[in-house]
C-alpha cells in the first residue's frame, strides 16, 4: 500500500482528492491535515510514501512546511495559480495539480507516481529557493529549533551569517539556522534594508551603530546589539552608498 497524507486547509479540496483516490486501491489515506503544522506532525508520525500538499495555507505555506522536513515523501502539489509556484514547477521535475482539479489531470499525475516513489527523500532545493522568492514569503522566515517551529519577521533579523550549508539568523531572541544559501537571502531580502557587507555576512541597516577603520583599507561595523562584523572592500562600497556617505 502507498501510505498517503492529504494536507490542505480546504475540506472540499481534500474530499475531491479522496474521491479520485478511490479509483486507486493501492493507495491508503492515513491522515488529513488542515495546515502545515499538522502536516509536519503527521509526516513524522506516519512516514508516508506520498503527500498531496496545498501551497497557500494559513500559518505556514506548503513550501515553508517542506523546508522544515528532513526526509521528504513523494509530493503532488495542489494549488490555485501562483506565479512563483508555477515557475518553480517548470524548472524542476515535480508534479502539480491546479485547482479545481480535473480527474483526467489527477490520473495523469498518478501515472507518474511509481517513478517518483523510486526517487524520494529530498525535494529539489532549487524549487524551494525559487518558491521562496515569492512575495508571500518575503517578509518572514520560518525556522525550526529544538522541535519548535518559529516564524521570524525579517525586520527582527539583526544579521545573517554563512555557516557551511546553512545560514545563521541572529535576532534578539537568539540564533536560528536555515538551510538556505547567502545568495538566496541576498536576492530575497529588501536591498534597501539588508546589505551584504562581506562574503559571510548580511546586515540589517536598521541595526548599524557605526563604522570604523580597523587597519588600512579594512573596516568593521558595529551593530546596536554590540556585535562587531568585518566589512569587505565591496561591502564597504555598498554600505557607504546605503548610508549616503
Amino acid at each position: 500500500m502507498i501510505r498517503t497524507i492529504l494536507i490542505d486547509d480546504e475540506p472540499l479540496a481534500r474530499d475531491v482528492v479522496k474521491h479520485y483516490l478511490s479509483s486507486f486501491p493501492d493507495v491508503e489515506v492515513v491522515a488529513e491535515c488542515s495546515d502545515g503544522f499538522e502536516g509536519i506532525k503527521a509526516i513524522a508520525a506516519h512516514q508516508p510514501d506520498l503527500i498531496f500538499l496545498d501551497i497557500q495555507m494559513p500559518k505556514i505555506s506548503g513550501f515553508e512546511m517542506l523546508e522544515l522536513i528532513d526526509k521528504h515523501p513523494a509530493v503532488i502539489f495542489t494549488t490555485a495559480f501562483d506565479e512563483y509556484a508555477i515557475k518553480a514547477f517548470e524548472v524542476n521535475a515535480v508534479d502539480y495539480l491546479l485547482k479545481p482539479i480535473e480527474q483526467s489531470r489527477f490520473e495523469l499525475a498518478m501515472q507518474k507516481l511509481p517513478a517518483r516513489l523510486n526517487n524520494v527523500g529530498a525535494v529539489d532545493k532549487e524549487l524551494l529557493e525559487v518558491a521562496g522568492l515569492s512575495p508571500a514569503q518575503s517578509n518572514r522566515v520560518v525556522v525550526k529549533k529544538n522541535g519548535v517551529i518559529k516564524i521570524i519577521a525579517v525586520t527582527d533579523i539583526h544579521y545573517l551569517e554563512a555557516d557551511d550549508d546553512y545560514v545563521k539568523l541572529s535576532t534578539a531572541e537568539g540564533v536560528f539556522q536555515k538551510n538556505k544559501t547567502m545568495s538566496f537571502f541576498e536576492r530575497a531580502l529588501e536591498n534597501n534594508q539588508f546589505i551584504r557587507i562581506h562574503r559571510s555576512y548580511i546586515i540589517n541597516m536598521q541595526q548599524v551603530s557605526r563604522i570604523e577603520l580597523k587597519e588600512k583599507d579594512s573596516y568593521i561595523v558595529l551593530l546596536k546589539s554590540d556585535i562587531w562584523l568585518p566589512v569587505s572592500k565591496t561591502g564597504y562600497i555598498k554600505l557607504k552608498a546605503a548610508l549616503g556617505m
